[in-house]
């Protein structure tokens, strides 16, 4: 294989025919999933027959292939996805797309020689998040999409001190919510994006004040016009997200990038090609640009699938055929008494085929000419002529057909030795911790305020309150409580965080609540206890084990998972769930009230409104936003399910004093709701 050179163009591949058009339209390297643990699986995907000669494909081709196995892993599945990385790894793909902490910690445990890529869905858009992941092994790392050009050099620059390449998305459909974040297909359907079977629920109506009805669905992305800034700053790997789209949208997006990255620019008819296959309304760079607001948002409208039935006939020019890719040094030979040869290098394989006797020539000798003409026919191969040396005897002749016979041979046996990047076969033995028996402790209640007028005179029952890092803390220190600062998941000034989280341990704070990766290690250099929250998806016993490796003292587990299997969870640490509250279900960096009023005009409470009529409220924090679920969790008169956990954490959001009390009080007597309730996804849990 030949070496990554800077900014690879990374293609989406969905099916057989998608590979073959990324392939030929010049792609550097592509991105598939296999039948199981793809964030995919509605894409027709790959067995493992299919992933093999996929494999054998592209590296005949000079084309790396990563593997993403990049969904959330149950405890039941831990060995299954292990198995499948193994024999990714057996047949020599190139590095492994991984979301599931869990499933890292045990890839790099096991296989420490395959290359862990960081999936998008681990929300990483703050460069502390880093050295976190690097000491689990990996070596590339998914830029979040609505980092700003600021905020990805600054992340750019750390990934360069720790020798890891960065990966952004510079075109392609671009979801509301921070990718991993994402629970609404979840909630409103048990479709989890987490799991791959995002149901797109976003794309349908739901309406700000002042919107235009879609106020969650935004215009597809394109970085295509930044590809030469981007190498500036040091990414290292242009991704084009579309594993469900046709062949033909892969073909012109790889055909743009790559004409983007050789010439600095995409020509205004190929530009326009790309809106035409598909876009939502045009296409948008507004997180790079800082250029947030209602010009982000778009649908997919009757004009934009017009344009593409028109467009698409025209596309497959571009992977019609085979691309000349691999430049080869040629030598052959014509010696009088000596078998005729043919040898074909490549920079790392030489391969040599051995012809019959050349005949003495009767009338014409053979010329240089004649040979040249015969031996540069590749036209169906992905090799070319870069030099061509011949030996040559004097009054000699050789058929055209033996030469063209060589060459056939000759690509073969190179073929044979590209392909052929197999692994040496190796034995895992893991076996999944066993599943903890539950037992009749009470879980420890917890308490999480979003400000500090919601918290009750009465604070007995509770065993430690979660106090927003925002306010002001010398309004709760001295409660008798133990004290937890709550991070905001979206971070936009680490040096504001860690000054802020100093202060808190400084006021008295024993711990910080944290739902990201570079919360986690601001916290711990601010010399506070870690709690590792939802935002971290974290799944199972492996993941919690991670989150230990992290220096997490417990940890919130992932509120996807069903209930039973969250109890019965081995753990190294305390582990507990929400137990109560609208639940988080998307994280904004462009409000969606943006698409109906500016921010000095929001009051702050603003909703959204599906076509159902329901409301979803919309709460600010920190530079971003989040959508919280319609109706809250109650569990309270569940208390016997929550045996075996060690903590459940009551979140409260835009309650009244009043109300906060009355939950408190339920849970501290195992009361049923008084209000409308779900049960989250503890009982139904996901598909």
């Amino acid at each position: 294989m030949t070496e990554k050179r800077k900014g690879e163009i990374l293609a989406p591949v969905g099916n057989s025919e998608m590979l073959v058009a990324a392939v030929r339209s010049g792609a550097d390297a592509v991105y598939l999933g296999a039948k199981e643990f793809s964030a995919r699986r509605n894409a027709q995907n790959f067995d493992r027959g299919e992933l093999q000669n996929a494999v054998k494909y592209c590296h005949i081709r000079g084309v790396r292939v990563y593997l993403a196995l990049n969904i959330l892993i149950s405890q039941a599945e831990t060995e299954a996805a292990l198995d499948l990385a193994k024999f990714a790894y057996r047949i020599g793909v190139d590095g492994v797309i991984v979301q599931d902490l869990g499933l890292a910690r045990i890839l790099h445990q096991y296989i420490p020689r395959l290359k862990l890529h960081a999936s998008t869905q681990m929300s990483v858009h703050s460069p502390s998040a880093l050295p976190l992941l690097k000491d689990l092994g990996f070596c590339q790392v998914v830029a979040a999409r609505e980092m700003s050009r600021e905020e990805l050099k600054a992340l750019c620059d750390k990934a360069r001190e720790l020798d890891i390449t960065v990966e952004v998305f510079v075109h392609g459909a671009l979801c509301m919510c921070l990718s991993g974040q994402c629970l609404l297909s979840a909630f409103l359907g048990s479709r989890s994006g987490n799991r791959g079977l995002c149901a797109g629920p976003c794309r349908l109506p739901f309406k700000a004040p002042g919107g235009t009805g879609y106020d969650l669905s935004l215009k597809d992305l394109s970085l295509l016009s930044h590809i030469n800034e981007l190498q500036t700053l040091g990414v290292g790997s242009f991704k084009i997200e579309g594993r469900m789209k046709r062949p033909e949208y892969v073909a012109a997006a790889v055909t743009a990038c790559r004409e983007a990255v050789e010439r600095g620019a995409v020509s205004e008819s190929l530009e326009a090609t790309l809106k035409n296959v598909f876009s939502r309304s045009g296409f948008t760079d507004g997180y790079y640009t800082s250029r947030l607001g209602r010009d982000m948002f778009g649908i997919r409208t009757r004009e934009d699938v017009l344009s593409a039935d028109k467009a698409f006939p025209r596309l497959h020019e571009y992977y019609r055929a085979e691309r000349a890719a691999v430049p080869l040094s040629i030598s052959v030979e014509i010696r009088e008494g000596k078998p005729v040869t043919l040898t074909l290098c490549d920079g790392e394989n030489t391969v040599t085929a051995e012809g019959g006797l050349p005949e003495r020539a009767q009338n014409k000798a053979v010329a240089r000419e004649d040979i040249i003409k015969n031996i540069n026919k590749f036209g169906a191969t992905p090799y070319f002529a870069q030099s061509i040396e011949i030996s040559l005897d004097d009054g000699l002749f050789v058929r055209a057909s033996e030469l063209n016979s060589l060459r056939r041979t000759a690509c073969e046996m190179l073929d044979d030795c590209r392909g052929n990047t197999k692994n040496e076969d190796f034995s895992v033995n893991y076996t999944a911790p066993e599943k903890k028996k539950n037992d009749t402790k009470e879980a420890a209640l917890l308490a999480r305020f979003s400000c500090h007028e919601q918290i009750p005179a009465d604070l007995s029952g509770l065993s430690g309150i979660i106090y927003p890092l925002e306010a002001d803390p010398d309004k709760i220190v001295g409660c008798g409580l133990p004290l937890i600062a709550d991070v905001p998941r979206g971070i936009v000034s680490e040096k504001a965080i860690l000054e802020r989280l100093k202060d808190f341990k400084q006021k008295g704070f024993c711990a910080a609540l944290c739902g990201n990766l570079a919360a986690v290690s601001l916290a711990r250099q601010a010399g506070l206890a870690v709690v590792a929250d939802t935002g971290l998806n974290l799944a199972n016993s492996e993941a919690l084990a991670t989150a230990a490796d992290f220096g997490c003292a417990a940890a919130v587990v992932s509120v996807e998972q069903p209930l039973n299997e969250i109890t019965a969870l081995p753990s190294p640490i305390k582990k507990g769930i929400v137990a109560y509250g609208n639940i988080p279900l998307m994280l904004f960096r462009n409000c969606p009230l943006k698409n109906g009023v500016s921010c000095d005009k929001c009051d702050k409470n603003g909703v959204l409104t599906d076509r159902l009529g329901v409301e979803f409220p919309v709460g600010c924090r920190g530079g971003y936003s989040e959508l919280y679920n319609s109706l809250p969790i109650w569990l309270a008169d569940r208390q016997n399910d929550l045996s075996g956990l060690d903590f459940a954490v009551l979140y409260f959001t835009r309650e009244s004093r009043q109300t906060v009390a009355q939950v408190i009080e339920a849970y501290k007597k195992g009361l049923p709701p008084p209000f409308k309730h779900t049960r989250g996804l503890y009982y139904r849990g996901t598909v």
